[in-house]
């Protein structure tokens, strides 16, 4: 039964199976090729550095599938179907080498037992898992999941792929006759289905099933690159090529001008910023943890990516690829494809990336994008009143560099050393908002209460410091965060110091990861929520009393999920006694507050739903007992408490930071 020995139509099997082969595979190669040309025609990019973790990644994030399985239900699903393709693609390469060339003395993938065996678990398993996403996705659909014509496409086509290799192998076991069948336990049970069949009909439907088999494997071929299911192709590559050991850093490697003023066209992204809209699954994940979204505002990161591709496929294949916005030619991907309101949107809370199986990265494309807008000028008023602000002075509040540490002067009584002047055991970057809004001075200065009862050794760099400038630099303004970085870098190296303590998870994200410090980055920089679980662990911070609250605890974006920091506010809020009940969202999949990415300083959208912060505040009061929201952070303090009066939740919970609870317990 070689069904490579037959004649349809009367043309030979073997000249028509050669034929359909070129055909799919010149249709594959020529699709493939062009997107390959594409990529290269973009900026370059240094990602062939750290080959092992790459390789890890893909055994982690490929062949283990980790983060589809955080929705456990379809994510096995997926996970059976993955596996399942990897058999069927694996044995397709296999008998097509012994079709194409059946004098080539290796018997056909499907005349060894074993591999019958695998045939049949993994067609029935993936067939099961093709009817959960069926059901899934027509019934019971989540948010932002696309129903798309060619989602059902792939799932017809794949069950084609499957049903015929299931009915081949019975067809094939009634054929050969029951002894053979008998060989192992899949060919018995397909023998029992089939029995009753003549073994002149099995014969040849098995090579009908076997010839179906193929064309639909060789139809996919052709099909895979010009449609959404790309990604099968393209993310293990997106993988390899992700930066998932840095996802927390924007550094632009050899930054030239053409670098920092962003791109708007697709050859001025780099390879790798391109290859996120191949790698996509449109799976929407990203969709249902973004705040942005969820809030009401038009930004989808899910539909960036998106529209990344359709610009790519327009513009990329035109004839010239030149930036048009006339009527017939191509549309522009800004302002054409892309709203300029959709890139402001974004607080780069990282959720996205957070969440994507295939380890995209939206927010260096949607920053990429803003830099643009931001080198054109198109940014509203009161963005580019805080950008006038902190070129001239520093800082977002537009306050003299000598009020910067007047809240030193104010209900302390002492002296803080000056980091410049004197050498410290640690420096303390204090931040905007702790040094200059009222709401946040006091905090401040219990933070200093505290690092002077313990008998800290440390200073702070008075009028020298600036803003770190990580959320100017994720607001696109690249050479304005360069002049801060400068400067800051002046001041501290002026300095003699073990440590750099922050107590703003922003300016630790981008201190330790975008700051070159000692001629490295990751230098000794710790937050101050790491610097109170390593006093009490060591016993020179002693909590004279236990503080029997109640509370909830909100996991700030740049300490969490950028830096990975979760445990140690954990543990120093467990050792002073609290009580501490877990919003839903924490961890790794805690709700931003909405301050990040420079929207702290932006006008809402008119006819949002909630704000982001409304909508944590509300997470925070449903907890039955919680008196008290315990932050890390001072922008949370601002977001959270706006949101209480603005939510009507005045007097219901408090929001409290960790110094407040900490001050308290060693007075």
């Amino acid at each position: 039964m070689d069904p490579i020995q037959i004649n349809i139509l009367g043309i030979p099997g073997l000249v028509l199976f050669w034929v359909v082969t070129i055909i799919a595979f010149v249709l594959f190669g020529k699709r493939i090729t062009k997107l390959v040309k594409l990529l290269m025609g973009a900026k370059p990019e240094n990602r062939f550095d750290n080959l092992g973790k790459r390789i890890l990644y893909l055994f982690t994030f490929v062949l283990g599938q980790k983060r589809l399985l955080h929705e456990y239900i379809i994510g096995v699903a997926h996970f059976l179907i993955f596996w399942g393709f990897l058999l069927f693609a694996g044995t397709f390469g296999w008998n097509l080498l012994k079709w194409l060339f059946p004098f080539i003395p290796i018997p056909y993938a499907d005349d060894i037992g074993i591999i019958r065996i695998f045939f049949v678990i993994f067609s029935v398993l993936v067939f099961i898992s093709l009817v959960v996403a069926t059901i899934r996705r027509v019934f019971f659909p989540p948010a932002h999941l696309q129903k798309t014509a060619d989602a059902y496409i792939i799932i017809t086509l794949i069950s084609l792929v499957v049903l015929t290799t299931l009915f081949g192998i019975g067809f094939r076991a009634v054929a050969v006759g029951h002894e053979e069948a008998s060989l192992n336990h899949a060919d018995n049970f397909l023998f029992s289905v089939f029995s009753s069949m003549s073994a002149d009909s099995a014969s040849g439907l098995f090579l009908l099933m076997m010839w179906m088999h193929q064309l639909v494997v060789l139809g996919f071929l052709a099909y895979l690159p010009y449609s959404k299911h790309l990604h099968l192709l393209a993310s293990p590559f997106g993988v390899f090529f992700s930066n998932a050991d840095r996802v927390n850093s924007l550094d632009i490697s050899d930054a030239k001008e053409e670098t920092t003023a962003g791109a708007s066209h697709w050859n001025e992204f780099t390879w790798r910023q391109l290859l996120n809209s191949f790698a996509c699954a449109e799976c929407g994940r990203c969709d249902r943890v973004c705040p942005a979204l969820t809030s009401g505002f038009k930004l989808s990161p899910r539909e960036i990516i998106h529209h990344l591709k359709e610009h790519i496929l327009e513009a990329g294949f035109s004839s010239n690829g030149k930036k048009s916005s006339g009527d017939n030619e191509i549309r522009p991907l800004i302002g054409g494809i892309i709203s300029e309101k959709d890139l402001w949107a974004c607080t780069t809370c990282l959720s996205c990336m957070d969440r994507c199986p295939v380890l995209n990265e939206h927010i260096p494309v949607i920053v990429n994008m803003r830099r643009y807008l931001v080198s054109q000028g198109t940014i509203d008023n009161t963005l580019q009143d805080v950008l006038t602000k902190m070129g001239r002075y520093g800082n977002s509040m537009g306050q003299s560099d000598r009020m910067r540490a007047k809240w030193t002067t104010q209900g302390l009584d002492f002296k803080i050393k000056d980091a410049r002047k004197e050498p410290v055991d640690y420096l303390w970057f204090v931040g905007d908002y702790a040094s200059y809004d009222s709401r946040i001075q006091d905090i401040t200065r219990k933070t200093a209460k505290v690092f002077q009862k313990v008998g800290l050794s440390y200073g702070i760099l008075y009028e020298g410091e600036r803003n770190s400038g990580n959320d100017i630099r994720r607001v696109g303004e690249e050479g304005l965060f360069d002049i801060l970085k400068e400067k800051n870098l002046q001041a501290i190296k002026q300095s003699k110091f073990s440590t750099i303590i922050t107590t703003d998870p922003h300016t630790y994200n981008t201190l330790k990861n975008e700051y070159i410090l000692n001629g490295e980055t990751n230098a000794n920089i710790i937050h101050y929520s790491e610097l109170y679980d390593q006093l009490v662990r060591s016993g020179q911070l002693k909590l004279n009393k236990k503080l029997n609250y109640t509370i909830t605890y909100h996991d700030p974006c740049y300490l969490g999920r950028y830096n990975g920091i979760y445990d140690a506010p954990r543990r120093v809020l467990k050792a002073i006694g609290t009580n501490l009940v877990e919003m839903p969202r924490n961890r790794a999949k805690s709700y931003c507050c909405g301050a990040g990415g420079g929207r702290i300083w932006m006008e809402d959208e008119p006819g949002i739903k909630e704000r982001p912060s409304e909508s944590r505040v509300r997470e925070a009061v449903s907890l039955t007992g919680v008196e008290a929201l315990v932050v890390a952070c001072p922008k949370d303090i601002v977001m959270f408490q706006d949101a209480l009066k603005t939510t009507g939740n005045e007097g219901k919970i408090g929001i409290k930071d960790i110094s407040d609870l900490v001050y308290e317990a060693i007075e």
